[in-house]
């Protein structure tokens, strides 16, 4: 009687097992889960105050690309790459020359002299004709080239993949490497999470480099000391959020930054000393936020955006009443 006893417990608490988990099971199917009290609204963020928002889409082109992938502007002319080419365009949209390549590039700058354009893990320098000046192929298998400019004759090329800048003289021979180390112990590096890394310089010669991962941008002499840095981390309007951002920047006349962030996509407006100033487009501007959009700047202060998403180039002017 008492081995009966003990097996009829037994096929009790199995059944009672049995019956939890399938409640629990049919509980947590999507759909019928209650809702988080915990769970951090990224909605709420995505909205932003329209006083805010300083600048009014003017315009946008269209593009013949498949999968854009960067721009610049230099003397009033639009250099586009992407798919397996280059494009100069006029403001007015106007095609003025293409260049094919066998290869997909990833970026692009345009000196007064000359045009370069950088491939994942390939450097090619043309004239401002289009006729190649030189090649280099001085990477590593890892490097991922994510953006170009040029100073002095020294072209100083972002690696996400090894996580350093690069430096080539007009021959495309390496001539020395930026680590981003501060030199006063504080030795962190790049922090590069995914393939985003971004530098120019401003107008007044300085430059500038986005340690991602820190949401900082970094100001290096040529031969790589850290001079000074601001960094702006929140989720906010006036930070950068998630893993690594900004994603892409580019300089008013007027020395201040326009920064682009991936994940919950802005353009925005910071000063030059690094207090956030305004916004250029919020979220609602942008497909799904798929892909931050590349940014550049003309000599009047415009801001083109190019929209990977929608294969276009748009336009965006401060308001007058500002």
């Amino acid at each position: 009687m008492k081995n009966k006893g003990i097996v009829i417990f037994l096929i009790s608490l199995a059944i009672v097992i049995i019956v939890v988990v399938t409640i629990d099971y049919i509980s947590s199917k999507p759909g019928e889960l209650p809702a988080n009290p915990y769970a951090l609204g990224m909605d709420l963020f995505s909205r932003t105050d329209t006083a805010l928002i300083m600048f009014n889409e003017k315009r946008n082109l269209t593009i013949n690309f498949s999968e854009p992938t960067g721009l610049c502007i230099s003397n009033g002319k639009i250099f586009v790459v992407g798919d397996q080419k280059l494009q100069i365009i006029e403001p007015n949209g106007n095609l003025l020359k293409e260049i094919n390549f066998e290869l997909k590039p990833t970026c692009v700058f345009a000196s007064p002299d000359n045009i370069y354009i950088g491939f994942r893990k390939s450097l090619t320098i043309l004239n401002r004709e289009g006729l190649k000046i030189a090649n280099c192929n001085s990477f590593s298998d890892s490097t991922v080239i994510t953006s170009i400019t040029e100073r002095s004759g020294i072209i100083f090329v972002a690696d996400a993949g090894k996580r350093i800048v690069r430096k080539f003289d007009q021959t495309g021979k390496p001539v020395g490497e930026i680590e981003g180390k501060s030199g006063n112990d504080q030795i962190h590096g790049f922090i590069i999470p995914s393939p985003y890394f971004d530098l120019a310089f401003n107008s007044d010669g300085d430059l500038w480099i986005v340690n991602p991962g820190k949401h900082s941008l970094e100001n290096y002499t040529p031969d790589g000391k850290l001079r000074t840095w601001w960094k702006a981390t929140s989720v906010r309007i006036e930070g950068f959020s998630g893993c690594c951002n900004p994603a892409h920047f580019a300089f008013l006349p007027d020395g201040s930054f326009v920064t682009s962030e991936k994940g919950m996509i802005r353009i925005k407006v910071y000063k030059p000393s690094g207090e956030f100033l305004d916004v250029v487009a919020d979220p609602s501007k942008f497909k799904d936020n798929v892909h931050a959009p590349d940014v550049a700047v003309d000599g009047l202060g415009n801001i083109y955006a190019l929209d990977i998403d929608r294969k276009m180039i748009r336009l965006f002017v401060k308001k007058e009443n500002r």
